[in-house]
């Protein structure tokens, strides 16, 4: 029975997201590491540049209440998030047309159902009422003070707020420490974003950095777009940090999927703004009101140790090296490394991933990431994030931007080095 358990897989598996290049070339750009440059400040806010050239990225800082924070975004960034807000929405209607006649299949199906029947404004406030019970207020507020500074209406963002709950993406991760990395005791985590790149959302990236009122949390940085305030990708000053993979893939374990509950932007982004350590944010994870499959992975460089977390309404299993799953030979058990490449049972990005690995284990660093395991597996079309939690750095890439110039995709460009730990001391605007 297990032999045949395995063989299935295997045979899933091969249909997935295609395969690897072999023939994909190393990511041999420098790593830029000059300081953020000053823009400009408002009440609660502060906006910098990072990176150079076209690898350039908005780098915002807020502070306030939950409102005074979506304020001060729209503010400092009212052009950009309209346009990335606008160009999403436009986006949107284009995609659902096509994902009704059958051309894209990227859309969960009880919401093009709903679109058909209702129409896209109304399906979308129906994935609203489904969730809002089980978001935080907070979300809202701050929404709404996003939409008030940069002119947009607030029902519009906190639509498109929805989006992650209702498509599919292939997405890549791992957590690699003690025994994996050169320095026990210290843990290295990657989270690659592979998402279209056709769509609007390359041309506005961005990392928020949140310096929340005391009572609310703590600072952290989400690694997203101008006008989002969602969590996809991030890491706070507890030194941890998230991953996230959409599985379009499962197989029976993963149970049901319900619409009602946390969209798991706002769970991933509530670890962040709330969360200690590990343990509290496994608690969370556990006890919430779930939604659809998902691989989540979160690292604590404080414990120096990583879980990956399959998700789902149904069930919230979480794993380290030694029960990690699926069991197969196209995904090995490597000490002191959880991973999966591109969904839950793929087996060509899952084995090259766990090829490069093993390559480089025992001396897993940032570098050698960039360099020859993300570039060489070929994962993180959009964005990549690459966490060294114990010295508190974040490595970004970003795809390229309609009007710049060289690779398209974020795993072969250049990547920005932030220290997370000074970013997290930035002092607010005097008035």
């Amino acid at each position: 029975m297990r032999l045949l358990v395995l063989l299935a897989l295997a045979v899933v598996a091969t249909v997935c997201s295609g395969k690897p290049d072999p023939n994909a070339k190393p990511n041999e750009n420098p790593i830029q590491t000059a300081a953020p440059v000053f823009v400009k400040q408002a009440a609660n806010g502060k906006l910098y540049t990072a990176g150079q050239g076209d690898d350039k990225f908005y780098l915002l800082h807020v502070w306030g209440t939950p409102y005074e924070m979506g304020f001060a975004h729209g503010t400092l960034l009212k052009e950009e998030a309209t346009d990335l807000l606008d160009s999403v929405w436009q986006y949107l209607e284009d995609q659902v047309i096509e994902a009704i006649n059958g051309t894209v299949k990227i859309f969960r199906p009880w919401f093009l159902e709903d679109v058909s029947n209702f129409g896209l404004d109304v399906a979308l406030d129906l994935e609203i009422l489904a969730t809002e019970k089980y978001s935080g207020k907070y979300f809202l507020e701050e929404i709404k003070g996003l939409g008030t500074a940069a002119g947009v209406d607030y029902r519009k963002i906190q639509r498109i707020h929805m989006l992650g709950e209702l498509t599919k993406g292939d997405c890549s991760m791992f957590g690699a420490w003690n025994s994996a990395v050169p320095k026990p005791g210290t843990i290295l985590q990657l989270r690659a974003l592979d998402w279209n790149v056709d769509g609007p959302f390359k041309n506005h990236p961005q990392v928020t950095v949140y310096h929340p009122n005391s009572g609310n949390g703590r600072a952290f940085a989400n690694l997203g777009w101008s006008g989002w305030i969602g969590s996809i990708t991030g890491m706070n000053d507890r030194q941890m940090a998230i991953s996230e993979i959409g599985v379009s893939y499962p197989d029976d374990s993963f149970g049901s999927e319900s619409r009602f509950g946390i969209p798991f932007t706002y769970i991933l982004r509530d670890v962040l703004q709330f969360d200690n350590t590990l343990d509290d944010a496994v608690n969370r994870m556990a006890n919430a009101h779930r939604t659809c499959n998902l691989i989540l992975g979160v690292g604590d460089g404080k414990l120096g140790t990583f879980r990956g977390v399959q998700y789902s309404y149904a069930v919230s299993n979480f794993f380290d090296d030694k029960n990690l799953r699926p069991d197969a030979t196209w995904h090995p058990k490597i000490p002191d490394v959880v991973y999966w490449g591109m969904d839950w049972l793929d087996a060509d990005y899952s084995s090259v991933l766990a090829r490069q690995l093993t390559k480089y284990h025992g001396n897993i660093t940032a570098e050698n990431t960039i360099r020859d395991i993300t570039a060489i597996v070929q994962t993180g079309d959009l964005h990549i994030a690459i966490y060294d939690l114990n010295m508190n750095y974040m490595y970004v890439a970003n795809a390229k931007k309609a009007s710049a110039k060289g690779a398209i995709y974020a795993y072969d460009r250049a990547f920005v080095k932030l220290d997370m730990k000074a970013l997290f001391a930035e002092m607010p605007p005097q008035n």
